[in-house]
């Protein structure tokens, strides 16, 4: 079978190495792709928006199987097309993307089903708004209603901080992204990534993870699109794991059915574990990047099978094997990010880090010029490593970071940090 992956980051790169191990697998291809890609599949330069242009590859290229990688195609229907079309893809159709594409629409879900979250008020004029969080309290959550590329939410620890940020997003800085806010209770606890896979017959949760978002080490400084992760997670416990199926994704895709919004493909649960239980932060509609470059490499099963059951209606028929060993990801940045950052430096080395042992090398945001590899993103390489633990992996992923030749690039210094302190203390 022919495969298309939608996209150009690291997400999109560890999809491609685990689609590429499938003995079904005949070529690959990845549209637009990035420096490291280039190496197990074949690069297009296709519009991920450009829904025809990406209907036509398929039909010349023999695509069995398309794969969206990002949010943003999804939430503009991609999906509806290319299944409008007679063409397989794996993902959620535009009115179940919403869960994504809207905070405000999920929080409404959220209420009309009972799933545990956060207190919110959906806004459009800045002084309700202002008010709203004063009732809740600082600190508290400012969010764009829409997709503002990572960067639409501020965890205000002032009232002053609040308004701010209020100001800022109903004033146009998010485009149309913040013509609406969501205001919500800022919640106490330790924050886990929880992804099932689901179609029609059946919702599968995969291993657990958990990532770090703040850019500096410690959880300080702003929030980034994910600075690194691990899996699985030490505090999703099995019960906990069987809880939040229970009481958040199940109720989530049966409401979703109910209203006539069949959800299919990846959901990923941002979550809160609280004094009180689990509590959802908000969805996702795909794999989380990073989270994607450590569950994929402790997949046993084959990648490509389970999203044709997926998309087939057969992911009932599916079990899912998962390696014993626990992986974890090093998100090597451009200096200045997620601030202004420098492109176009060089990067060196690489494959004195790929070839230690268990270790391998995710592409985020790199370019080929010539002989050289280049950074063309904020976000710029994944070093993942395995281990029989999370200590074990970290220092293995460590030592491959220290190898990459990259003034110009930064790292965190504590990836795992918390599943090292429980694994030390047992």
């Amino acid at each position: 079978m022919n495969v298309l992956v939608i996209g150009s980051g690291g997400r999109e790169h560890a999809l491609c190495w685990a689609l590429a191990r499938s003995p079904r697998l005949e070529r690959l291809f990845c549209a637009p792709g990035n420096g490291g890609i280039a190496g197990v599949a074949e690069c297009r330069d296709l519009d991920p928006l450009d829904f025809a242009a990406v209907e036509s590859f398929c039909r010349e290229a023999d695509i069995g199987l398309v794969v969206v990688g990002p949010e943003a195609p999804l939430v503009a229907g991609i999906v509806d097309h290319l299944r409008g079309a007679g063409i397989r893809a794996f993902g959620p159709e535009r009115a179940a993307a919403a869960l994504e594409g809207s905070k405000g629409f999920m929080k409404d879900l959220c209420a009309r089903h009972g799933i545990p979250t956060a207190a919110y008020g959906r806004f459009r004029e800045a002084a309700a708004a202002k008010a709203f969080a004063a009732e809740l309290g600082a600190p508290v959550v400012v969010k764009t209603d829409g997709l503002a590329a990572g960067k639409g939410v501020t965890v205000a620890a002032t009232l002053a901080e609040a308004d701010a940020a209020i100001d800022a997003m109903l004033g146009g800085r998010f485009g149309a992204a913040g013509e609406e806010v969501v205001v919500e209770e800022f919640m106490v606890g330790e924050e886990a990534s929880f992804f099932a896979i689901v179609g029609d017959d059946a919702v599968l949760p995969l291993a657990t993870a958990q990532d770090h978002k703040a850019v500096g080490d410690g959880d300080t400084g702003p929030n980034t699109g994910g600075m690194g992760a691990y899996s699985p997670a030490p505090v999703m416990t099995d019960a906990l794991v069987e809880q939040v199926m229970a009481e958040i994704v199940r109720p989530t895709v049966a409401g979703m059915q109910a209203e006539g919004m069949p959800y299919r493909g990846i959901l990923y649960a941002g979550l809160m574990i609280t004094a009180t239980g689990p509590r959802l932060v908000e969805y996702n509609i795909r794999f989380g990047d990073p989270e994607c470059q450590v569950l994929l490499p402790r997949l046993k099963s084959d990648l490509l099978d389970v999203l044709i059951a997926a998309c087939d209606g057969r992911l009932g028929q599916v079990a899912l094997d998962w390696s014993d060993e626990a992986a974890l990801v090093v998100v090597l940045a451009a200096e200045g990010y997620p601030g202004d950052y420098r492109k176009g430096t060089r990067i060196g080395r690489l494959d004195r880090a790929a070839a230690l042992d268990g270790v391998l090398v995710f592409h985020a945001g790199t370019a080929r010029r010539g002989d050289a590899l280049v950074a063309t993103g904020g976000r710029v390489l994944g070093i993942t490593a395995t281990g029989p633990t999370v200590g074990a992996a970290r220092d293995r992923a460590y030592a491959a970071v220290d190898r990459v030749d990259w003034p110009e690039g930064f790292c965190r210094r504590d990836i795992g940090w918390r599943a090292i302190e429980r694994e030390t203390a047992s």
